[in-house]
């Protein structure tokens, strides 16, 4: 019997015999879900644990409870799910059932749309499934196989065209999200659900990896079911899409569940209602949020704090208005790469205008206004700018994605040189922001260019260079870089700030970007003049330390679960009299706090003075002052904060001192 060798793990070298599969390097380790399977200096691709090495193979185990491991483990529930809702469903067609964050969907063409009850059925059909332990076999398909097989499944079908159209990967993604899990480059692949007694219970054209067998399936629950539309287009059949969950433990899926739990008490929209901060009115439009006044008090305290700092860090603030002719966007090249995400075109004076999606065009006219000189550089222009982008109506959600925000937008003119320097600054500044307003959690993305895809602009030297700069500048911070390839902007790549909150939420924050394409000759023609009088062409650092405001106060809604810290608070101080008597003296004691720049009320309604104190919780006020007649007497409140903490007939000039020092100190409390 011949014999092949292997590099197993950390690179141990193995000697198999011929027909080795995958499973059996692995086989002490039931954690083990699949291989990441690659010949040496090659990229390693996922494998099914009964692939068959092959002389030279490098071999990683993929553990369950690993990313990978978690995609395999989900897209092999959807499987299970979708064979239990054709047993109970037979006309159900399938469309198709990616793993996704923390989860699973599959969606389905049925007549009648999905009630709890039957996601209740669906379940027992799984765990039925799963109790079965059939087994997930891979086999080789051609298309014309493929479709004789799937006859009566037309969404499959119409994937298998579209892979022979031409290029897979782009054909998956543009006939719906998530498609590449059924489809993509290379082979085209049906995995068999098989029974013990070797009876195929099931199909699906899919490229896998799969688990082994279905008892690999420790945890999952179904969540929800809700419509969506084929490709995510409104046009096409609305088909309905049932979302699950799956994880490597009972432990782990409840612990899930609990941060579930969590996040829908934290929902800044349900948290937007209770705390009376900002609405989304119908007669406005979808996706463009108004401010009530205790949310326009938050609005306003972060974008001062903001501005201040800006300022502090050698920004000059300017304004620009909200729209501009359509040739600006055309001269900056978002109309021809980003024009899917402006508004239309709309007449003035019979020339076409445009709602601005983007600040950094306007930015470039003011730095153009006159000569610059290389002593000015670097040149930071910052303004909290209006932009207007035409989001699909699915992805529209609360204050995280709205059709009209404020962006905290600058965009640093810089010599080549002063370039790293300034990427760093900016960084660094960025994140002593988000410490400030109490996120500390971070790693750095940094998004590149996909060298197949022609929506970017500039030559491969430019490309490498400022890349280089990004990365260097990311990896000196001692944060994690992960890298995202092919996210960069059109103009040049870009570094991510990605936050973690409260809950373990990861939340894109604010970017920076190396641009140098909008001051190049073709673009804006931005120049400076050089120590030794020639004209040269700045770098261009685009930077939004949150992104936008409103996403940002969102971010934070859900962060503090409502109960911002005292300098944020949009009522920071109420006073409670114990009876009506004693009311002036809270008076008194407010027009103090106010001369002190604190945000006070003093609560005269006809409630009870329990009622008093039930509400201040409720809408999570950092500080109460209660007064009764003993308080009066001593010229003193009784102190009580948030969580509930009292201290009684604490001198008035004693409680006032500890507000303003809580408020200046930016903690919470």
């Amino acid at each position: 019997m011949s014999i092949v060798r292997v590099h197993a793990g950390e690179r141990q070298d193995r000697t198999v015999t011929t027909g080795t599969k995958a499973w059996e390097l692995f086989a002490e380790d039931t954690e083990v879900v699949a291989a990441r399977v690659g010949a040496p200096g090659q990229e390693k691709s996922l494998k099914d644990l009964s692939y068959v090495l092959a002389e030279g193979d490098e071999v990683e185990s993929v553990p369950i409870d690993s990313k990978d491991g978690h995609d395999i483990l989900r897209h092999s529930c959807a499987h299970v799910m979708a064979q239990a809702v054709q047993q109970l469903y037979p006309e159900a067609k399938l469309g198709i059932g990616p793993p996704i964050t923390d989860g699973f969907y599959y969606d389905f063409d049925v007549e009648t749309p999905f009630v709890p009850e039957d996601l209740a059925k669906i379940e027992t059909a799984m765990r039925k499934i799963i109790k079965e332990g059939q087994r997930f076999e891979r086999r080789v398909t051609t298309d014309a196989d493929a479709i004789d097989e799937l006859q009566d499944e037309p969404y499959k079908i119409e994937l298998i065209g579209l892979k022979g159209a031409g290029n897979a990967e782009d054909a998956a993604q543009e006939i719906a999200e998530g498609a590449s899990a059924e489809v993509g480059a290379g082979e085209l692949t049906i995995y068999d659900n098989v029974r013990r007694n070797g009876e195929v219970a099931w199909s699906d054209l899919c490229r896998g990896p799969h688990l082994p067998t279905t008892k690999r399936i420790p945890a999952f629950k179904l969540m929800r079911s809700a419509a969506a539309y084929w490709r995510g287009n409104e046009k096409n059949k609305q088909l309905q899409r049932i979302y699950g969950t799956a994880w490597e433990s009972k432990e782990a899926l409840e612990a899930h569940l609990h941060r579930i739990e969590e996040a829908e008490r934290r929902d800044h929209r349900k948290l937007g209602r209770e705390l009376d901060l900002f609405s989304f009115p119908d007669e406005i439009g979808s996706g463009l949020p108004v401010f009530h006044p205790k949310g326009g008090v938050i609005k306003r305290a972060m974008e001062d704090y903001v501005r201040e700092r800006h300022i502090e860090e050698g920004f000059e603030y300017v304004g620009t208005p909200h729209i501009a002719k359509e040739g600006l966007f055309y001269t900056s090249g978002h109309l021809p790469y980003y024009g899917e995400g402006m508004y239309p075109a709309f007449d003035v004076d019979g020339m076409d205008y445009r709602l601005k999606a983007m600040n950094c065009p306007m930015h470039n006219l003011i730095f153009r206004s006159r000569q610059r000189s290389y002593r000015e550089l670097p040149l930071r222009l910052f303004e909290f700018g209006s932009v207007y982008r035409h989001e699909k109506s699915g992805v529209i959600h609360g204050l995280t994605r709205v059709r009209g925000f404020a962006q905290d937008d600058s965009h640093s003119y810089v010599t080549p040189e002063q370039a790293p320097a300034e990427v760093e600054h900016l960084l660094n500044f960025m994140l002593s922001l988000l410490r400030d307003f109490g996120i500390d959690d971070f790693y750095l993305e940094l998004s590149t260019r996909d060298e197949s895809k022609d929506k970017f602009i500039g030559s491969d030297e430019d490309w490498a260079v400022a890349t280089k700069v990004l990365e260097d500048v990311a990896l000196a911070t001692g944060l994690d870089l992960v890298p995202d390839p092919g996210g960069a902007a059109y103009y040049g790549p870009k570094i991510s700030v990605q936050a973690k909150d409260a809950i373990g939420r990861t939340w894109q924050m604010g970017t920076v970007q190396y641009d140098f394409n909008q001051p190049s000759p073709d673009r804006f023609n931005l120049e400076y003049v050089a120590a030794d009088g020639s004209r040269q062409q700045p770098v261009m650092i685009h930077s939004a330390k949150f992104g936008s405001i409103e996403r940002f106060m969102g971010v934070l809604v859900e962060h503090y679960a409502g109960a911002f810290p005292p300098w944020l608070a949009p009522v920071q101080v109420v006073g409670i009299p114990v009876a009506d008597t004693f009311g002036d003296h809270l008076h008194q004691v407010a027009a103090q706090l106010r001369a002190r720049g604190i945000r006070v009320e003093v609560d005269e309604s006809d409630d009870r003075f329990q009622k008093k104190i039930r509400n201040a919780q409720l809408q999570k006020v950092p500080f109460m002052m209660i007064a009764g007649g003993e308080d009066v007497a001593a010229g003193a409140v009784s102190f009580r904060y948030r969580d509930g903490r009292q201290d009684n007939g604490v001198p008035v000039e004693e409680a006032i001192e500890r507000v303003v020092a809580a408020v200046a100190s930016r903690e919470q409390v």
